[in-house]
């Protein structure tokens, strides 16, 4: 029978290709085999501020302009056509300005303007770095979700969570370092947590799924009711010496000395996993300040309590995400309807994380990330006056914690909010000034694939050091 390419490598001519396969293979091999790095302070660039990141993603896109950017012109000159050139790539055509259908009041020492829909989010402005000018590429869910989650919108390449993953490691040995909560399996789906060409051991590792409850979301398997751990480990051993005794045969092989890595991995998360995510163990009190007492945001709510117990245990980055599979945040109609079910399934859980970090002083040194991969149009579309189209023009995320400076707003959009004017942020500037509050230079934490180094920005993005505290 034929055999492979590396047998007729190491048999023909001496074996000297083969030499010269091992001799390009070893750089990578030597750092896939490594996975994520040990956690050490020794492994940052500069002294971080934030230990570790909450990502709450808001799929579908919340409308800036109904939320967190408000624009007073846009309430005066609604039903008017828009005064300058909508963008030359636009998802669907929208026609003129339409109001905010929702009052917006001052909320703290910083007069934060907060829509109506969030009205415990804006007991907590003191705290917030809204980001009013962010910016992306893509006016499509797919492209625009990769390029928030990887910095590409048409390549495969790995998640920001895998790249501090890769750039720190977990604190906690037996757990991930990277857990996505009910994530998404549309627009991207695994890709937006996946680790590409990084160490395999560098990928999130979900718990359930957007078509889950959250009540549901666990680690499969977590138990094993056929072996005891002594047992468990005699066989893990075994399949180790019998994985190494290949590796000495055929060369180094990333694939199989991740799975190996992985099955460790998943034997030392049987004693912690159940723990961390047991929330019978939190009281009375901190279920009603999460909002799992009600049945509209005990979903989300109990995602954003598991986060907060996978960073006291030492997860470096969780995301949880907000996927209402009836109604998400992209209201091309509707809007009065369905933007009020999704404000008030995270108003109060994500106010309830807030206060929870701070009042346990992990605040400090927990970078807490919201926003979505677009925002939308101030102008109207679909029929009877009550929809918004995509706009990856010009949006709000916000940051708190980990390091950035609490109570402001940075940048602004135009006088309607379609366009970001003024300090403008791109994604890869997000995504540079996180790396750069976790400790990391995104223009040093690399990885060589295919004969180039990679980073999460790409050849872009700049830290954004007027927010940083």
């Amino acid at each position: 029978m034929p055999g492979s390419r590396r047998q007729m490598l190491k048999q023909s001519a001496v074996g000297f290709g083969y030499l010269a396969l091992a001799s390009m293979l070893s750089g990578e091999s030597l750092q896939a085999a490594a996975g994520p790095r040990a956690s050490s302070d020794s492994m940052t660039h500069f002294p971080a501020r934030a230990k570790r990141v909450i990502f709450l993603f808001m799929k579908g896109g919340p409308s800036q302009v109904d939320t967190f950017d408000y624009k007073p012109k846009l309430q005066a000159d609604t039903g008017k056509e828009l005064p300058f050139d909508k963008p030359r790539v636009q998802f669907a055509p929208t026609g003129n300005l339409l109001a905010s259908p929702w009052k917006f009041k001052q909320y703290g020492e910083s007069g934060k303007h907060v829509s109506e829909l969030f009205p415990h989010v804006a007991e907590c402005v003191d705290d917030i770095c809204f980001l009013n000018s962010c910016h992306g590429t893509n006016p499509a869910h797919g492209g625009a979700a990769l390029k928030l989650h990887t910095g590409s919108d048409n390549f495969v390449r790995p998640s920001m969570g895998a790249w501090v993953n890769y750039g720190l490691g977990s604190e906690n040995n037996n757990l991930p370092g990277f857990i996505t909560i009910c994530p998404t399996l549309a627009h991207g789906g695994v890709k937006n947590w996946s680790s590409a060409f990084l160490p395999a051991a560098c990928a999130g590792t979900p718990l359930g799924n957007a078509s889950l409850s959250s009540e549901e979301a666990r680690v499969q398997f977590i138990e094993n009711l056929k072996l005891s751990r002594k047992s468990q480990r005699v066989q893990l051993d075994m399949i180790r010496q019998m994985n190494q005794d290949l590796l000495n045969r055929t060369g180094p092989e990333s694939a199989l000395e991740a799975r190996t890595a992985s099955f460790e991995l998943a034997f030392r998360m049987q004693s912690e996993m159940p723990d961390a995510v047991d929330l019978t163990q939190e009281s009375a009190a901190t279920h009603h300040l999460y909002g799992l007492d009600e049945t509209e945001t005990a979903d989300f709510g109990r995602q954003c309590l598991m986060a907060r117990r996978f960073c006291e245990r030492g997860v470096r980055f969780v995301q949880i995400t907000h996927s209402n599979t009836r109604v998400q945040w992209d209201q091309h109609g509707e809007l009065r309807k369905e933007h009020p079910i999704n404000a008030k399934e995270v108003d109060k859980p994500i106010s309830g994380l807030l206060k929870d970090l701070k009042q346990r002083g992990l605040l400090e040194d927990t970078l807490v990330v919201w926003g979505g991969e677009f925002g939308r149009t101030p102008t109207v579309q679909g029929g009877g006056n009550d929809g918004r189209d995509h706009n990856p023009e010009g949006f709000t995320m916000w940051m708190a914690g980990g390091g950035v400076k609490p109570g402001i707003s940075y940048g602004a959009t135009d006088d309607y909010g379609f366009y970001a004017v003024e300090n403008k942020v791109h994604v890869h500037d997000m995504h540079a000034t996180l790396l750069h509050l976790m400790g990391l230079d995104h223009l040093k934490l690399t990885y060589r694939y295919a004969g180039r180094d990679f980073r999460l920005t790409d050849v872009a993005g700049n830290v954004v050091h007027d927010i940083i505290a």
